[in-house]
């Protein structure tokens, strides 16, 4: 016996829409089946089904958070702003 079936209304930004759908198409499906498979697929792993990271602008950040947190790459103490800013400002 077939399970029952139910839509799902979604918004999302047009260009990436049609971008998809040109993609899907190329790979031989449309954009329920696209949008089926990685449901499934979150179901199956318990999550997303791909590694979700802070790459990118951020990651100098996440770097500098991470390196704060366990007390390396510690700079200071500054006792003027000026040495302050240089030592950001300075090429490493």
């Amino acid at each position: 016996m077939a399970s029952a079936t139910t839509s799902m209304s979604i918004r999302m930004d047009r260009v990436v829409k049609e971008q998809a759908q040109q993609l899907f198409k190329s790979l031989g499906m449309d954009m329920t089946t696209a949008i089926n498979i990685f449901l499934r697929q979150a179901l199956i792993r318990k999550g997303l089904p791909f590694e979700v990271t802070a790459e990118g602008a951020d990651s100098v950040l996440m770097q500098k958070l991470a390196e704060a947190e366990a007390d390396s790459d510690i700079h200071g103490p500054f006792h003027t702003v000026q040495a302050l800013m240089d030592d950001l400002n300075a090429d490493d």
